[in-house]
């Protein structure tokens, strides 16, 4: 996790400093506790976050898996199908262009979304019936 190595790269050097500037072992010792204490709180905070960000990504997948409009809940497999076919014509040589990284590294990441998107929304159903 990125905010994970962030926090690891801000205590860091407030412990190098703390290691200068102190100068009994004791107060060292309770300088780094206390700072300790500070990052366990920041990655709670941060944990807390990413939990709600997650929970708001499912709302809106399941929102649109659930709307009344025909384009909502269909427009992930018509993109899906869509990047296929780029695919099938790119590597068959049917393009006048070829797709660039850009293009294979966003169809990772839709292929991965749609997945994951997909295999939540089951889920979520079975556990509704249950």
């Amino acid at each position: 996790m990125s905010i994970l190595n962030f926090l690891s790269g801000i205590v860091k050097p407030v412990t190098d400093l703390i290691d200068n500037i102190t100068t009994t072992d004791e107060e060292r010792e309770r300088l780094k506790n206390e700072l300790t204490k500070i990052e366990n709180e920041f990655l709670g905070k941060a944990l807390e976050y990413e939990g709600k960000l997650l929970e708001s990504q499912s709302k809106i997948i399941e929102a649109e898996a659930k709307g009344h409009s025909w384009l909502q809940r269909n427009w992930r497999p018509i993109t899906m199908l869509t990047f296929l076919a780029l695919v099938i014509c790119d590597s068959f040589g049917l393009l006048s262009f070829r797709l660039n990284d850009e293009a294979w590294t966003l169809l990772q990441f839709g292929i991965g979304g749609y997945v994951v998107g997909r295999t939540g929304e089951k889920i979520v159903d079975k556990i509704r019936k249950t």
